[in-house]
């Protein structure tokens, strides 16, 4: 089983910048990957970034340029870094495993508005 511990987030005004921290916890041997999602309001859960094996990254269309993802603390925390932000990257971020696991946590609210 493993845990998911997600903070950082908040209310900023469209272009402002956020840094979304998670940590991870519990039974596991190495964590090859790990990506950030989200979920707005009436909408499916998505990708937004992904990193692999704390080198490779990728990124939703939508965030790329803008968005950061990068990992720490043996890669048990993973970061990340939301620059120039918009009204419509306002939802619930989460972190899990890529591809998730079943696994989820509270998540953190961002909300991006003026």
């Amino acid at each position: 089983q493993v845990q998911f511990v997600e903070s950082g987030g908040g209310l900023v005004q469209p272009g402002g910048s956020l840094r979304l921290s998670c940590a991870a916890s519990g039974s596991f041997t190495t964590i090859t990957a790990m990506g950030w999602y989200r979920q707005a309001p009436g909408k499916k859960r998505e990708l937004v970034a992904s990193i692999h094996l704390g080198v490779v990254t990728n990124y939703a269309d939508s965030v790329k340029g803008r968005f950061t993802i990068s990992r720490a603390d043996a890669g048990k925390t993973v970061i990340l870094q939301m620059n120039s932000l918009k009204p419509e990257d306002t939802a619930v971020y989460y972190c899990n495993l890529y591809p998730t696991s079943d696994y989820w946590g509270q998540g953190t609210q961002v909300t991006v508005s003026s």
